[in-house]
């Protein structure tokens, strides 16, 4: 059965942070991801998620300067030192909300530095942050983008992601993939999942177009997550999606699109 996922960054925002995690559980959710948690009282984050009977699953490392459009540094040869503080920060969050996987965004390509330097750090900073990682019994996860919704991201398929995977050589780095991203880069969603599923450590999803609730757009996904859970993933699933009308009511959307029968929380 799908363990589903609420990412309270996308979801919920009618209220103040802090509030989405009463609202997940309300809904019916066990388990909860968000983007970033620096610059947030990671104490009041683990009180909710105590109170609520809620487990935190994911998080993605420090990714720059993401007002400003930086999607990662992982590649960024002349931000090293950075990049491993930031593994530092976030695995010393990780043990307090006892997260056991940590996303990686790559970044986009750099201008004026040499493809194959941007390529050596970002192989380098990964089997690092892997090490790192390794030690305290979290995996790292490494995600694809549609270069549409991110000009320039250097992952942007499934393959690319794998291949980068083999290269770095850990056993604890899996990909995180995002179906939204990936029907948008490579369709074919069923098939790269099921040949890829040893490589796979967490699934995310939205429609497309518009990155809304399923149900909205072109993915069948109850065939999709269908055939993901015949064939064996023990993963999460998580709603990343923009919520088209409430929270609420995309949620009893995308249930009555089929996710019902494949457990999906939902009120009403």
């Amino acid at each position: 059965m799908i363990r589903w996922v609420c990412n309270v960054t996308m979801l919920f925002t009618e209220v103040p942070f802090l509030e989405r995690f009463e609202r997940a559980a309300r809904a019916g959710f066990r388990y909860v991801e968000f983007l970033f948690p620096y610059g947030q009282d990671v104490d009041a984050i683990a009180r909710e998620l105590e109170k609520h009977h809620l487990e935190q699953v994911l998080f993605n490392l420090p990714a720059g300067r993401w007002e400003s459009g930086e999607r990662g540094i992982a590649a960024d040869p002349s931000r090293r030192e950075e990049f491993a503080e930031g593994v530092r920060q976030a695995v010393a969050i990780a043990q307090r909300l006892g997260v056991r996987r940590l996303n990686c965004l790559a970044g986009r390509l750099l201008p004026g530095v040499p493809y194959a330097d941007q390529h050596a750090c970002l192989v380098d900073n990964l089997r690092r942050a892997a090490d790192h990682l390794a030690r305290h019994g979290i995996t790292l996860l490494v995600e694809p983008l549609n270069d549409r919704d991110v000009p320039g991201f250097l992952l942007t398929s499934t393959r690319q992601a794998v291949a980068l995977l083999d290269e770095v050589g850990r056993s604890n780095v899996k990909v995180q993939y995002d179906a939204y991203h990936m029907q948008i880069m490579e369709g074919n969603l069923t098939q790269t999942l099921k040949a890829y599923l040893p490589r796979i450590g967490h699934v995310q999803i939205a429609d497309v177009p518009g990155r809304h609730q399923p149900g909205t757009g072109e993915i069948r996904y109850p065939f999709v997550l269908q055939a993901l859970d015949e064939a064996g993933y023990d993963g999460w699933v998580s709603l990343e999606y923009v919520p088209q009308g409430s929270t609420e009511e995309s949620l009893r959307q995308a249930a009555e699109a089929g996710l019902a029968a494949l457990g999906l929380p939902h009120e009403g």
